[in-house]
């Protein structure tokens, strides 16, 4: 794996030839069209040595994990458990074996942390801050806890450009207990700043929890050095499987938590009258967890710091710089950029409207031209209500995407323009 990502990178530019080589999906003919896969924001798609890995896990080492003592089982609790400090040390933890609790997804995570810690840190006095441009995961397990106990939720908004508004941050911080944001937006591509927003929050005495499943595919995440409390993101957007995501959080922060999900494995003691959870991070997670998922996650860690995320960062600059430097040129009026127009403030992700044309005909006319984007809402509905409109269509870039692939998106945008008006 590693010759053939360094035969793909020359200083901090990607041969998406060679890196597309590694990935089945673009070895098939694809219903006789072109493949233009633009929706990575959503899910990502995945290289050959991440189901090599799965798959070898499966066929070789397959025992269930932490309760047998024969060598199988003890090789598949190895296994996971170095899925779990690859995990830790990719996001910089200090304690990666203790602060990495493995979750379905990056959703379930936050409701881990709405149930397990907002039940422990809140009362109905309470106060807690998230933004206006959250994914509906950091905000609707807050709206199910505010239903069960009261509390007060502030948000921070944004402006126009796709930025947060921080002018009042510190009375908007006043008597909170927590501040959630996301890092990267998965509409607007806002990059925010994390380290000023951390800081913000513990000089007010609040933890802060970020969302960086837009974020850790394509930045180095160092949770220590930008202050991070409580940090949840997913394998399935940075080339893994789906069916894992990941809360790394501070050890004294998880030790204050309640258990989420109660039943095997998350016990040191069980008797009729009560329970014993066991210790962090196991007493989180309940019955036989994603084993085979963790093995595929760590590999494909493996293989974006093979690429380096440096790099990837560069990449995914310079065509989301392409791209709207193309889009607006070749569109003019009638395309609609959301977010910071300057690239080096967002991530590789373009929202946008074409004038005349609903966001779902925009993704069906890209479709017959081989060109797979998304359509809607983006689970985030507060955010959409805030720019003025029920949806958008989105393309997304990731380390197997060229310019090319713009160049596609933009035809294919003109066409359907055209077909529309």
């Amino acid at each position: 794996m590693a010759s053939t990502i360094r035969s793909a990178m020359t200083a901090d530019t990607l041969d998406v030839r060679v890196i597309r080589k590694d990935f089945p999906i673009y070895q098939q003919p694809y219903e006789d069209k072109p493949f233009i896969y633009l929706d990575s924001a959503a899910s990502s798609q995945r290289p050959e040595q991440v189901m090599q890995a799965m798959d070898e896990y499966y066929r070789r080492f397959h025992s269930n994990v932490h309760r047998g003592v024969y060598t199988l089982a003890e090789e598949a609790t190895a296994r996971y458990e170095a899925a779990r400090v690859k995990v830790g040390r990719f996001l910089g933890a200090k304690d990666p074996s203790r602060e990495v609790v493995f979750t379905k997804n990056a959703t379930e995570a936050f409701n881990l942390v709405a149930q397990g810690l907002g039940r422990v840190l809140l009362n109905q006095d309470s106060v807690i801050v998230l933004t206006e441009m959250e994914h509906h995961a950091n905000l609707v397990p807050w709206l199910i806890l505010q239903e069960q106990i009261g509390f007060t939720i502030r948000y921070i908004t944004f402006d126009s450009d796709g930025y947060l508004v921080l002018d009042e941050l510190d009375s908007i911080l006043d008597g909170a207990s927590l501040l959630g944001v996301t890092m990267m937006s998965n509409v607007l591509g806002t990059v925010n700043p994390i380290a000023e927003l951390a800081a913000a929050a513990h000089r007010h005495g609040a933890l802060f929890l970020a969302d960086a499943a837009q974020f850790a595919p394509h930045f180095e995440v160092d949770v220590s050095g930008l202050d991070i409390d409580l940090l949840c993101l997913t394998g399935h957007k940075m080339l893994g499987p789906t069916g894992i995501g990941a809360l790394w959080a501070r050890s004294e922060i998880l030790d204050r938590m309640t258990p989420f999900l109660g039943g095997g494995d998350m016990i040191a003691d069980v008797r009729l009258d009560g329970f014993v959870a066991s210790e962090i991070p196991y007493k989180f997670e309940a019955g036989t967890p994603p084993i085979a998922e963790a093995v595929g996650w760590a590999s494909a860690i493996d293989y974006l710091e093979s690429v380096g995320m440096g790099s990837l960062r560069a990449h995914d600059l310079k065509l989301t710089e392409y791209a709207i430097a193309n889009l607006t040129g070749s569109l003019g009026s009638a395309f609609k950029l959301y977010g910071p127009k300057v690239a080096a403030d967002r991530g590789g992700v373009v929202s946008f409207d074409l004038a005349g044309v609903h966001p779902h005909d925009v993704a069906q006319v890209l479709d017959q031209h081989g060109v797979c984007v998304r359509a809607g809402h983006h689970c985030a509905k507060p955010l959409m209500r805030q720019i003025g409109t029920a949806a958008t269509a989105r393309a997304s870039f990731y380390l197997y995407n060229d310019e090319a692939d713009i160049d596609a998106l933009v035809a294919a945008l003109e066409d359907a323009y055209a077909l529309f008006n």
